[in-house]
């Protein structure tokens, strides 16, 4: 692939008349906080029926895996296959450019929508659809895919940050045949508002008789991280308000508070500790993947964005008799914009290619293509914002507001740090 079709062309140019009609009038109201991201983004699934497209797609996956378990219930009695996948392909298989096309554009308008949408369907969806059960899939897919409800996606912790599994102290213990939630988690995009919540915590199974301090502590590090799904209003559970925040103001990010909270076996993903596919580190691991590739596309609106305003201030603006397009310092920051939209549209094509040709990139390659797509997504928004001068740090002309926006992506999906470390151990094979 080395350019988009005509047919995702033409959903861009869809989507762009959305944007002019629904989303930019009401910047000011998603930024502030008054207007909630949800109504926006039902709306974009109505109108371009991306919600009967992911309802139809979801029954589709879920009458396969029907058909798939009642044969095999009928040929071999007793056998156990209740946690099995069902692909993860599910709601938007095959859809990949176009979604692509739609989640850069709506970036270079409004992150925080992208950001309120990705972490709903593309972590909280996914996660149910690659793990759960047959009758949890019934249960909770229909209403997230189609955005009748918010999924939200917690891993992070206030004392874990980049150090999500080893140092998560949210914990889950068995009581009979339910398990008993306690903890925190911050930072998650969707908290506030969210009508449904995947939660990773740790088992505890209490420290092994005989154990002295170093050898607790390594095993509580060590210990099983299973995945369970919540819904609002569950005894014990709180939802936090908003935070306030540098950037990514549409899209509401709070904390949710554990006070043992009573989960049934059906709320543990795939309903059982010792599921197939490993412990929930892998799930999240498959997710982790998939996130970095969306911050790419993410990036990759961000500086679409600021090349057509920086292109069209350097025209229209003129200092002393000319146009400041014509100065080879202007010239410079343009080019440069130029080829960071070459190499993260190549990036995002690439990845498109590969998921097509079912040898989806891995979490290394997923880390190199975020690590490089956020820093040039951010390099370029501040670049804008010098561009404009004056006009640049006024929220009137909208770079500042994508100069915040792209800030986030260096830390959102996991710090550019920790990409580093994941990029090195895919090469050193650890």
């Amino acid at each position: 692939m080395y350019e988009w079709s005509e047919t995702d062309l033409m959903i861009r140019e869809a989507v762009r008349g959305f944007i002019a009609k629904e989303i930019r009038p009401n910047l000011d109201g998603l930024e502030s906080g008054e207007m909630p991201p949800y109504p926006i983004i039902r709306k974009l699934f109505a109108e371009f029926g991306i919600d009967t497209m992911a309802a139809d797609g979801v029954e589709k996956m879920l009458a396969r895996q029907r058909a798939r378990e009642s044969g095999a219930s009928e040929t071999s009695a007793g056998s156990g296959g209740s946690g099995g996948s069902g692909g993860s392909g599910g709601a938007f298989e095959g859809q990949d450019s176009l979604m692509a096309v739609v989640i850069s554009e709506l970036a270079g308008a409004c992150m925080g929508l992208v950001s309120a949408l990705g972490v709903s369907i593309g972590l909280g969806a996914t996660t149910i659809m690659s793990r759960g059960t047959l009758a949890q899939k019934e249960r909770w897919l229909p209403g997230i895919v189609t955005m009748e409800k918010v999924a939200s996606w917690a891993i992070t912790e206030p004392d874990s940050g980049s150090d999500a599994f080893g140092g998560m102290r949210t914990y889950v213990r068995r009581d009979g045949d339910d398990y008993i939630l306690n903890g925190r988690k911050t930072f998650i995009t969707n908290g506030p508002h969210a009508d449904v919540m995947i939660v990773y915590a740790k088992l505890d199974e209490g420290a092994a008789a005989g154990a002295d301090d170093r050898d607790a502590a390594a095993a509580k590090r060590d210990r099983k991280v299973l995945t369970f799904v919540l819904d609002t209003g569950m005894d014990g559970l709180t939802q936090s308000a908003p935070f306030k925040k540098m950037g990514l103001h549409s899209s509401p990010t709070g904390e949710l508070f554990f006070d043992d909270v009573r989960l049934g076996r059906d709320r543990l993903l795939g309903e059982t500790e010792e599921h197939r596919g490993g412990d929930g580190r892998e799930s999240a691991k498959s997710s982790f993947t998939a996130e970095r590739t969306g911050v790419a596309i993410m990036a990759l609106g961000i500086i679409q964005e600021c090349h057509r305003l920086c292109v069209a201030y350097s025209r229209e603006r003129t200092l002393w008799g000319q146009e400041i397009g014509r100065f080879q310092l202007i010239q410079l920051k343009l080019a440069r914009m130029e080829v960071a939209r070459i190499n993260v549209q190549n990036m995002v094509f690439h990845s498109i290619e590969r998921a097509r040709a079912g040898k989806p990139l891995t979490l290394a390659e997923a880390s190199a293509m975020k690590l490089y797509s956020s820093e040039a997504a951010t390099e370029v928004a501040m670049e804008a914002v010098q561009l404009f001068g004056g006009n640049g740090y006024m929220a009137e002309y909208r770079v500042e507001q994508l100069a915040r926006d792209a800030k986030s992506l260096m830390i959102y999906a996991g710090s550019n740090e920790i990409q580093v470390t994941h990029i090195a151990k895919g090469l050193l094979g650890r």
